[in-house]
């Protein structure tokens, strides 16, 4: 199965040993990979007239999808240790927290300028907190975020990080379900969540990329997308 594929290309440990559902694999290494090889077969075609097998398969997909942490870690900017590194949750401010509510926001403020923004939205005085970038102190200063986000619910936190307010490039968003996605200011005016043909419950995401003169459209539940005449 899909969870059996990742763990083999060291994906689910770069994720710090979470798993994606099934779109890392199935979908993005296996079938998404699969329909670009079918594409760049084709389009080679025109040049050399010839056809070719294409040797699709999930672990090459995936660790393909991973080179960027492959390449992180050869630069020693990455290690084998997990919740260690900036982009696995490792750092606390780059990851997700926990509000009062029971919900959660994501914080991704890498930046100097950007993390000082998340501070003073807080209403946090850095002088009072560890060093951003000191790695060994990183447990406590998420400690001292993660009591502050308890103090409000995500929705709190979201106005006083919103996106026309003053403290907008702190890099702070919702953690949305399923559900509450359609109704996002920024996903609805994308109307990305669309109605499809199988009735009530047939709510999807629309096809992408969006194609400017053929875009596809929302297929029958289980037929996958299909394009648009034209």
């Amino acid at each position: 199965h899909d969870i059996n594929y990742i763990g083999l290309t060291g994906a689910i440990a770069a994720a710090n040993y979470s798993f994606p559902a099934n779109l890392l694999g199935d979908f993005a290494g296996g079938g998404m990979l699969c329909a670009l090889g079918i594409m760049m077969a084709l389009y080679e075609r025109n040049s050399s007239g010839l056809g070719q097998v294409i040797d699709v398969a999930m672990v090459d997909g995936v660790a393909h999808i991973a080179t960027f942490v492959y390449r992180m870690r050869a630069a020693g900017a990455w290690t084998d240790i997990p919740g260690n590194n900036v982009l696995d949750n490792g750092a606390p401010w780059y990851g997700t927290h926990l509000c009062k509510d029971g919900k959660y926001v994501a914080v991704g403020c890498i930046e100097p300028h950007f993390y000082n923004m998340l501070l003073e939205g807080m209403d946090l005085d850095d002088k009072t907190l560890p060093k951003q970038m000191d790695k060994d102190k990183w447990p406590e200063l998420r400690a001292r975020l993660a009591a502050e986000f308890l103090k409000r619910n995500r929705d709190e936190w979201c106005e006083i990080f919103s996106p026309t307010g003053k403290y907008a490039d702190a890099c702070l968003s919702p953690v949305l379900s399923l559900g509450e996605v359609s109704t996002h200011p920024h996903m609805a005016s994308r109307g990305i969540i669309r109605k499809g043909p199988g009735g009530e419950k047939d709510v999807i995401p629309g096809p992408a990329p969006r194609l400017s003169r053929t875009p596809g459209v929302p297929s029958p539940m289980g037929k996958g997308v299909v394009p648009r005449d034209g």
